[in-house]
C-alpha cells in the first residue's frame, strides 16, 4: 500500500490542493490528500485494492451467506407495510423488492389501502425509466402541487447521492411535462408558488451556491423562462449554510416562506406576500413547528422573553408580520421530557412527546365558548398507546381531521393504525414477526459519565443470557445533531445479530434530542467530550454488569455516529474488541473544507480557528491514532457517491492506519450515497458485512 501511495502521490497532491479550497500549511502536510479526489484514478485504483483485500477476509466468514439471505429476504419482503404520503383522495407509496429493485410509484386510496391485499396503480415504474434512459437513477423525493396535486417536481438521484436531477411529472397522465420545469443535477431546492411559477434554488455557477454546496440564491421561475433570466428573489452569502422556500397553510391562509440557514442552528425566515419578503421577529435559533388557525406555533431552543428553553409558543401569524405579536405558552416540556414532534389536522394539535425516551401521544384542541367560537383554552387527550414503545405520527394535514399512527418497540414490528376525530385507534397494517422475539427481554438502564449526568441506555438480550461478561455486545449511539433515537423493530438485527446469540444496546447519549435542546447543547462544540464520555460510561457500564467484557463488545456508528466511534476507539481502545464505522466524518481539521461540511461547524466549530482547533484536535480521529497503540482491527464502511460525508475521511483513515502498520478492513460501494447502498441487492451485501464481522470479532473471543 505504502509503494502505492508514494507513485502517486506527487501526481494527485497538486489536483487535490487546487480543488479542495484553502488548505492551511499544516492540513498540506497530510500525506494523504490524494485520496479526497473523489473519481481520481488514483484514488478508484487505491479503493479497488481495499476492497479486494477487505471483502474476502469478512465473506470468508461461514455464516455470510446465510447473513446475507436474511438480509435480502426481509429487505425484499411483500409483507413489509407499505410507507404512505397522503395526498388528495390517495395514498402515494415507493416500493421496492426483488422485481423493482430500484422503486415503483403507485398509489391506491383509503378504503383500498384498509384491505389485506390492496390495488396499487402504477405511477411511474424506476427500474424501466432507468432502463429506457441508460441511467442509474434512484428516488430522491417528490414535491405536488396542491390542491389536485397532478403536476409534481420530480427529484431522481444518480447512484443515491444527494444532488438529483429535477423534472417536472404530470401524475394525471403519467408523464413528464414536454417542455416543463427540468433542473440538471444538483443539489437544487424547489417550491411550487403555482401551477406556472416556482421559487428555485440551484446551482448556477460562481456565487450561486454555499460553501456547504446548497443554494445560495433563490429565484422566482415563470413558466417558458430560463431560470437564468429569472427574478432573483433572494442572495445569502456563500458562507451561509442554505436557502430554500416551503409554504406554511392551515387550509384557509397560506404563507409562502423563505428560509436562510445561517449555521446549522440559525436561521432567518421571511414571508414572501405581494412581491415583498417580511421578517419573522422570532429568535434565529427558534423552529418553526408550523401553522395552525392563523396562528404560528414555534418551538424555542434557548430562553426568550418569559418563556423557557423547549417551549412551544404561539401567536396569530398577522401580528407577526406587523411585528406586535403577543406570544402565549402552549406547552412546556419538564426535565425527564422532550417534544419529538408536533403536527397539526383540521381541528387540533398532535404532540409526541418522549419521557425518558419513551412514547407519549397527546391531541390538543382549543375549547369552544358557548357561541360556538373557540377560546384559547386548550383540552387535552391521550392518544392511548403502550409508552414502552416508540410511536410516530404520520399524514397529520390540514386537509383531515384524522391521522396515522405508526408503533413499534424492539420486539414487536410496526404496526400502522390510522386514529380518527373520536380517537380511535383502527391497527390498517402490522409487520409480521420476522424472528423469535420471545427469548428475548428489553431493559433500561443508567449509566453515570464523567460529570455525574446519568445516560439512559437500552439493552436487548436473551432471557437465558448468562452475565459472566461473555455475552458478545454491539453497542450504537448516534449522540449529535439534536436527534433522538429510541425504541424501534428491526429484523436485520434480529435474525442477524440477536438469533446469533448477540446483545443490543441503544445509548442515548448527550447531542442528541433525548431530553431536548439542553441535552443537545450539552455535547455542542468545546462540550463534543462529554458525549464521548457518556459513550465510554454506558460501555464501562454495560462490563461492571457482566453483560459483556471488552473481548467481546463491538461498537458502531454512522456518519456523526462514525466520528464518535472513530473517536472512542482511538479514546480508549482498551474498552472495544470490534469497531464499525459507517459513512464517517474523522479528519475533523478538513471536515468544514469537503462536501457540506462548512454546513457543520455549528455543531463542531470552525477548524481554520486556531482555538477552537486545539480542541478539536484532541478527539479527532485521524490526528489521534498512533503506530505505538494496539487498536482491535477496525471496520470502515463509504460509498464513493455519497456527496454529503466526503469518502475521503474514511479512506485517509485507512491509508493512515496500514502505514501505520494496523490491520484494518474497508469497503467503499461506488454507488448509494449517504446511506451506503443503492438498492436492496446492495443493502442486504452491507448487512452481512457487518454482522459477519461483528461475529467474527466478538463471538468466538472466550
Amino acid at each position: 500500500m505504502a509503494g502505492l501511495k508514494q507513485s502517486m502521490l506527487s501526481a494527485c497532491l497538486t489536483t487535490i490542493a487546487l480543488g479542495a479550497g484553502s488548505v492551511g500549511k499544516s492540513a498540506m502536510a497530510d500525506d494523504y490528500l490524494w485520496l479526497e479526489e473523489v473519481e481520481g484514478e488514483a484514488a478508484l485504483a487505491w479503493v479497488e485494492q481495499q476492497n479486494t483485500r477487505s471483502l474476502p477476509q469478512i465473506m470468508s466468514h461461514p455464516a455470510y451467506q446465510q447473513l446475507y439471505q436474511n438480509a435480502l429476504e426481509v429487505h425484499n419482503s411483500t409483507a413489509r407495510i407499505p410507507e404512505i404520503s397522503r395526498r388528495g383522495e390517495y395514498l402515494y407509496n415507493l416500493w421496492r423488492d426483488a422485481t423493482h429493485v430500484r422503486g415503483l410509484y403507485r398509489r391506491t386510496t383509503l378504503q383500498e389501502y384498509s384491505k389485506s391485499d390492496p390495488a396499487w396503480e402504477t405511477v411511474l415504474d424506476l427500474d424501466k425509466l432507468a432502463a429506457d434512459e441508460s441511467q442509474n437513477w434512484t428516488w430522491g423525493g417528490i414535491n405536488c402541487l396542491a390542491p389536485d396535486y397532478n403536476r409534481c417536481l420530480m427529484s431522481l438521484s444518480i447512484a443515491g447521492s444527494d444532488a438529483a436531477v429535477v423534472r417536472e411529472f404530470d401524475i394525471s397522465t403519467k408523464e413528464f411535462v414536454q417542455n416543463g420545469y427540468e433542473l440538471p443535477e444538483a443539489k437544487s431546492r424547489v417550491n411550487w408558488l403555482d401551477e406556472n411559477t416556482i421559487i428555485v434554488g440551484t446551482d448556477l455557477g460562481p456565487g450561486s451556491m454555499t460553501d456547504s454546496g446548497y443554494p445560495a440564491q433563490l429565484r422566482v421561475w415563470q413558466r417558458g423562462h430560463t431560470v437564468q433570466e429569472s427574478e432573483l428573489l433572494y442572495s445569502a452569502p456563500v458562507d451561509s449554510v442554505s436557502v430554500y422556500s416551503y409554504k406554511l397553510e392551515d387550509g384557509e391562509n397560506t404563507y409562502p416562506v423563505v428560509h436562510e440557514s445561517l449555521t446549522f442552528y440559525t436561521m432567518d425566515r421571511f414571508v414572501y406576500t405581494g412581491g415583498e419578503l417580511t421578517a419573522l421577529a422570532i429568535p434565529q435559533d427558534a423552529i418553526i413547528t408550523g401553522l395552525f388557525r392563523n396562528q404560528l406555533f414555534v418551538e424555542l431552543k434557548s430562553d426568550w422573553h418569559e418563556f423557557k428553553q423547549g417551549a412551544v409558543i404561539y401567536a396569530p401569524m398577522p401580528d407577526v408580520l406587523a411585528g406586535a405579536a403577543q406570544f402565549k405558552l402552549f406547552i412546556q416540556p419538564d426535565e425527564r421530557s422532550a417534544i419529538l414532534d408536533i403536527q397539526f389536522t383540521r381541528n387540533a394539535v398532535i404532540v409526541n412527546w418522549l419521557d425518558n425516551v419513551r412514547g407519549r401521544l397527546e391531541r390538543f384542541t382549543m375549547a369552544a365558548l358557548g357561541d360556538g367560537s373557540s377560546s384559547d383554552s386548550w383540552l387535552k387527550e391521550t392518544v392511548a398507546f403502550d409508552p414502552n414503545g416508540s410511536v410516530a405520527v404520520q399524514n397529520a394535514s390540514y386537509h383531515y381531521q384524522d391521522f396515522f399512527v405508526s408503533y413499534n418497540s424492539f420486539l414487536e414490528p410496526t404496526t400502522l393504525y390510522h386514529v380518527d376525530n373520536s380517537l380511535q385507534s383502527t391497527p390498517l397494517k402490522s409487520m409480521p414477526a420476522m424472528f423469535d422475539a420471545s427469548q428475548f427481554e428489553t431493559h433500561q438502564y443508567m449509566a453515570t459519565s464523567a460529570d455525574g449526568t446519568q445516560i439512559p441506555y437500552f439493552v436487548v438480550i436473551s432471557r437465558a443470557a448468562e452475565r459472566d461478561g461473555s455475552n458478545p455486545t454491539q453497542l450504537w449511539a448516534y449522540g449529535g445533531f439534536e436527534l433522538s433515537y429510541r425504541p424501534s423493530y428491526s429484523a436485520i438485527i434480529g435474525r442477524n445479530w440477536l438469533e446469533q446469540g448477540g446483545v443490543y444496546v441503544l445509548a442515548n447519549i448527550r447531542g442528541g434530542g433525548e431530553f431536548g435542546p439542553r441535552w443537545h447543547q450539552a455535547g455542542l462544540l468545546k462540550n463534543r467530550h462529554k458525549v464521548y464520555e457518556d459513550f465510554e460510561a454506558v460501555a464501562e457500564d454495560l462490563i461492571a454488569r457482566k453483560i459483556t467484557s471488552p473481548r467481546h463488545l463491538g461498537i458502531r456508528g454512522g456518519s456523526n455516529g462514525g466520528l464518535l466511534v472513530g473517536a472512542a476507539v482511538t479514546r480508549r481502545p482498551d474498552l472495544f474488541n470490534a469497531v464499525i464505522s459507517q459513512v464517517p466524518l474523522l479528519d475533523m481539521q478538513r471536515y468544514s473544507k469537503l462536501l457540506a461540511g462548512a454546513s457543520w461547524m455549528g455543531e463542531y466549530g470552525d477548524p481554520d480557528q486556531e482555538d477552537m482547533w486545539a480542541y478539536i484536535r484532541s478527539y479527532s480521529p485521524y490526528h489521534n491514532v498512533h503506530a505505538d497503540v494496539t487498536y482491535p482491527k477496525i471496520f470502515f464502511t463509504t460509498s464513493t457517491r455519497d456527496d454529503r460525508v466526503h469518502p475521503g475521511h474514511a479512506r485517509k483513515m485507512v491509508a493512515k492506519m496500514l502505514d501505520q502498520g494496523h490491520d484494518v478492513l474497508y469497503y467503499e460501494n461506488t454507488e448509494g450515497g449517504h446511506a451506503g447502498a443503492a438498492n436492496n441487492n446492495q443493502r442486504a451485501q452491507l448487512d452481512a458485512l457487518i454482522y459477519a464481522y461483528f461475529l467474527e470479532r466478538l463471538q468466538n473471543n472466550k
